[in-house]
């Protein structure tokens, strides 16, 4: 069986277009980009969202301010696109795919020899971006596939699929590779509080591929691992620090702490883009603290006391202890994080 996927990221023309994953699971909208501070917007607001995502979006945000510039000289232009980027990157600090991918893109314009080659230069190494990250997701996805026995439950939080890359998924994409191996695979999404991304996102973007899911409340995932109805976990990424310490949506250390207390393998899926070896550990991972209306309302209507105090840390952090493996295009990684993780991401460097 082959498991569809949709690409949520699309060019052409000159132009991006943006599935609004804030109208799913009701509406499939479009939006039409034609400006980088759209682009900004467009992360900023979870238009676009999942951390490879938001970092092919911003590479193709600043193809388009190349695009839009009137600069004729290099160096101006440069000035501009550093300016561009450095807006882009401040959208969403956790997840350190944004600033990789904006980094690549600007290499690629410093590296072009005239200003009339510059839009060229990024629109090409923001093509490659994207292509590249599908291509890591279905590499990733077939050595996860391994850890997914036939007729096995996976539970996941958030969304890590199709929705949240260029296209395939890092969690979603082990299932899928699961799947098109013939294997018979069940899904036990998290609705994921307070956006619903498991709710409003996985459990449709499954739907849609026919793969079999169940939708359930956060709190719900304990009782279900008591009574033997999970068999592993697997989870997305928006920063992995070089001790193996993972930051991803929150809840998804409560998941990891009631695994261990259950006996159940707990995964991570990610493509290495999403490694930051400058950072020691968890700790040093920026946490985005986002709105209080996201807790104090769901979908435009409160939900919650007049003036109550809110905390709404957009991530959590799992130590690497509580991790059983991690996954990626380049090999599965297990303790000691230092070195496994190291060894996967320095060919790349050595090579940049």
């Amino acid at each position: 069986m082959e498991a569809m996927s949709i690409r949520p990221i699309t060019w052409s023309d000159g132009r991006l277009r943006l599935l609004d994953q804030t109208r799913l699971p009701n509406e499939e909208v479009w939006l039409d980009v034609t400006d980088y501070l759209q682009v900004a917007e467009a992360i900023r607001t979870l238009s676009v969202r999942g951390a490879p995502a938001i970092g092919v979006a911003a590479a193709y945000g600043l193809a388009l301010a190349a695009q839009a510039s009137r600069a004729l000289d290099r160096d101006e232009l440069l000035v501009e696109l550093r300016a561009a980027a450095a807006e882009l990157g401040a959208t969403r600090p956790t997840a350190v795919n944004l600033t990789w991918a904006l980094s690549r893109a600007l290499a690629a314009a410093e590296a072009a020899s005239d200003a009339g080659t510059v839009s060229r230069a990024v629109l090409e190494e923001a093509q490659r971006i994207e292509r590249e990250d599908v291509a890591a997701n279905q590499a990733l996805g077939r050595l996860g596939a391994g850890f997914v026995r036939d007729g096995a439950t996976v539970l996941t939080h958030c969304n890590a699929g199709s929705l949240a890359t260029a296209g395939y998924g890092t969690a979603l994409g082990v299932v899928r590779a699961a799947v098109e191996a013939g294997r018979r695979v069940r899904v036990i999404a998290t609705e994921t509080r307070p956006l619903l991304q498991g709710a409003r996102l996985t459990a449709w973007e499954l739907a849609r591929d026919g793969i079999d899911c169940t939708l359930i409340v956060d709190g719900a995932a304990g009782a279900l691992m008591r009574r033997g109805a999970i068999d592993l976990v697997i989870t997305g990424a928006d920063r992995i620090a070089a001790n193996g310490d993972t930051a991803n949506k929150i809840g998804t250390y409560t998941l990891a702490v009631l695994a261990k207390e259950h006996r159940l393998p707990f995964y991570i899926a990610a493509p290495t883009s999403t490694i930051d070896l400058s950072l020691l550990g968890g700790d040093d991972i920026p946490i985005e603290e986002r709105a209080a209306d996201e807790v104090t309302q769901s979908r435009g209507r409160r939900v919650a006391a007049e003036g109550v105090r809110v905390a709404n840390p957009a991530f959590d952090v799992t130590p690497h202890a509580l991790i059983e493996a991690i996954v990626t295009e380049r090999g599965v990684a297990r303790a000691p994080y230092v070195e496994s993780l190291r060894a996967l991401v320095q060919p790349v460097e050595a090579r940049a």
